[in-house]
């Protein structure tokens, strides 16, 4: 079971987490260490411990800071109807080029299984999935989206849509011989926005 209460903020944890990120995003989990960490924290290693037991136990919570204000939207009120997908998109958009190597961690570790964090990251999209769930039923009962929609296929779709700009951004960039900054991606994030909520709403014939 994952505790998803927040901590109050403290400048060496998040100084320790952010470097962290940093670390972990630049090298393979195995050639990270704690020492290295601590030192980029301008920390004591025994900070590490007290705060998240071990080196484990800080990747995990690495990736929890990352995930959580995303899962979070889920039990707001950003999906009370289908026109906040547009703000959903922005924000991952947003989550992620602050972290741009972040989504290729997320892949390392689900599709390529290297690194540690697996079923950490399988619970929390676990408790996306079900809230998420939760949403589109909320939007059936008042008549925003198809009844028959299936919420796996939402979800798979969302993620399809969002996750690979930020995966092969690289490339896109190359291929189109321009920036995908923030005014590019809210853009992207208006038009991905409204192709998913035309998606969701019922036709004329249901």
């Amino acid at each position: 079971m994952i505790s998803i209460t927040k901590v109050d903020s403290d400048p060496v944890r998040e100084r320790l987490l952010k470097a962290a990120l940093d670390s972990f995003l630049s090298d393979d989990y195995h050639k990270v260490t704690t020492r290295l960490i601590a030192e980029k924290a301008d920390a004591n290693i025994s900070m590490i411990r007290y705060y998240f037991g071990n080196k484990e136990g800080l990747y995990e919570e690495m990736i929890r800071d990352t995930l959580i204000p995303l899962l979070d939207v889920l039990d707001g009120q950003m999906l009370n109807s289908v026109d906040g997908f547009k703000d959903f998109f922005n924000l991952y958009y947003e989550t992620m080029s602050n972290r741009p190597e972040f989504p290729k961690l997320i892949l390392k570790v689900l599709a390529l299984n290297q690194g540690p964090g697996r079923r950490f990251i399988q619970q929390l999209l676990e408790r996306g999935r079900t809230r998420g769930i939760q949403k589109v039923d909320d939007l059936k009962s008042t008549g925003q989206v198809t009844a028959s929609l299936d919420p796996d296929i939402v979800r798979m779709a969302f993620v399809s849509l969002a996750m690979m700009p930020m995966l092969l951004k690289d490339i896109f960039e190359q291929q189109m011989g321009r920036s995908m900054d923030a005014e590019f991606l809210e853009k992207l994030a208006e038009f991905n926005g409204h192709l998913f909520a035309m998606g969701l709403t019922p036709t004329s014939a249901e």
